[in-house]
Formats: structure tokens, C-alpha cells, sequence
């Protein structure tokens, strides 16, 4: 269930105009499902073409993992009781993944990082004003589908380097604890609100969706936040 406190959270002092289409997005970087949602986010609102403003806020699905992030095997084998039955959801999820333009490759992935430096470098965008969203694209790219370490200060010096964002500007906030700290009271405080799971969506303050929502579901969501409660389009049954 979604708080009023978590909205008054997701609030900013740049909210969207009431003509905008706002969407707060709740996500971790290591997740295959928020990849899968922040394509499908992106294929409807460019359905709508109308003027819209997508936020990142942190939520780690591991916040204990350690510095040096674990091995896949060994994190699957702790998390799930045994690697080898993931295998065909792995592989279902390839599939899935295949029809978003997606192309997942579990085997290049040795290690499951730490994402709390991706974190720091997504708000490190958002003070530089950079496209958020396509930052978060390349890191999530970067990890799915090239294997890259994403808590490799070198990785992502060149994945915010192509995202428009200096080396300079990286190790400065990276070497800065205040970045480390507010990533982790925004997660906290996401999570005091009732978040347990991503990815979520936060559409202009009104409607809360969980889960990976097809395409559809959020245009049909995007319409009912833009035109109220009178709209004759059905609501996702997983809107809370």
C-alpha cells in the first residue's frame, strides 16, 4: 500500500508542470525485472508523445551485500537454496527479455556487485542534469548484457563518461561520503513507506504501480493519473 508519506517523499522542488507526465521510479540496478520495466516505461510514454518527467530513486534488492560483491553461484545458492533449478526461469526471462530488445546474457555474469555506487552515480546525473533515465539504461545494459562490473569505479567512470558525465565529476563523488549518504537515507526512508520489492512507479503523485507492468498497463495507468478517476479505462489490478 502505497503512504501518503512516501508521496509526500517522491515530491520535489522541480515537480512537473500539471500538464507533465511524471513518473517517480523505485529500482536497483542488478535487477532483471526493473530492466524489463524501465523498457516497457519507455515504450509508453513514447505511445502518449506527450511532455513527461521520470525520477530515479535507490532501493538495493541486497543492502548487506559485501563491498566486493559475491559470486553468482554462491548468491544464488543463498538466496534461492539452489542455482541450478533458476536455470529455466533464467531462461524464461531471457525469452521475455528478447521481446523488450533486451538481450540478457546470465552467463557473462560472474559476480553479483554491490549496486550502491551504480546508485551514487545515478544521483550524481541528476545533479548534472543529465538524462537519468539513459544513464540507467547503460549501467543496466552494462551489467546484463556485457557482464561489467558495476561496482568497478573504472566501469563507471566509462559508463558515466558516455552518459555525458567527466571522470572528474565521478571520482568526486564517489570520494565524497555525502553522495554514500544520501543515497542510503532516501532508500531508508523508501523503505519505511512500505516499498519491499521493485521495480515500482510513481505516476504524478497519484497512482502507484508494482511490478514490471507491460506496456499497455502503463499507458492505461498514464491515462487514468492525467484524466482522473472518470476515465472508462480499466486500472491495473496490481495498482495499490
Amino acid at each position: 500500500m502505497m503512504s501518503p508519506e512516501l508521496t509526500t517523499l517522491l515530491d520535489s522542488e522541480n515537480a512537473a508542470s500539471p500538464a507533465t507526465l511524471q513518473v517517480d521510479v523505485i529500482a536497483d540496478l542488478i535487477c532483471p525485472w526493473c530492466y524489463l520495466g524501465k523498457r516497457r516505461l519507455d515504450d509508453a510514454l513514447a505511445a502518449v508523445h506527450g511532455p513527461s518527467l521520470v525520477r530515479w530513486y535507490p532501493f538495493q534488492i541486497n543492502p548487506t551485500m559485501p563491498v566486493s560483491g559475491m559470486a553468482l553461484d554462491e548468491y544464488l545458492e543463498k538466496r534461492f537454496g539452489n542455482a541450478e533449478k533458476l536455470q529455466s526461469a533464467m531462461n524464461e526471462l531471457t525469452l521475455i527479455g528478447k521481446a523488450e530488445g533486451i538481450n540478457f546474457d546470465f552467463d557473462k555474469l560472474e559476480r553479483v556487485p554491490n549496486s550502491l555506487d551504480a546508485h551514487r552515480l545515478m544521483k550524481l546525473g541528476e545533479t548534472e542534469e543529465i538524462s537519468t533515465s539513459d544513464l540507467a539504461e547503460n549501467i543496466l545494459r552494462g551489467f546484463f548484457e556485457r557482464g561489467l562490473d558495476i561496482a568497478d569505479r573504472d566501469v563507471l567512470i566509462d559508463i558515466g563518461g558516455g552518459s555525458g558525465l567527466s571522470p572528474t565529476e565521478i571520482n568526486k563523488a564517489l570520494d565524497n561520503d555525502l553522495s554514500r549518504r544520501v543515497v542510503l537515507s532516501q532508500e531508508a526512508h523508501v523503505r519505511q513507506r512500505g516499498v519491499t520489492g521493485v521495480p515500482d512507479f510513481l505516476i504524478n503523485k497519484r497512482l502507484f504501480a508494482i511490478g514490471a507492468q507491460s506496456t499497455e498497463s502503463l499507458i492505461k495507468i498514464f491515462d487514468r493519473a492525467m484524466f482522473g478517476e472518470e476515465s472508462d479505462l480499466p486500472v491495473s489490478p496490481i495498482i495499490h
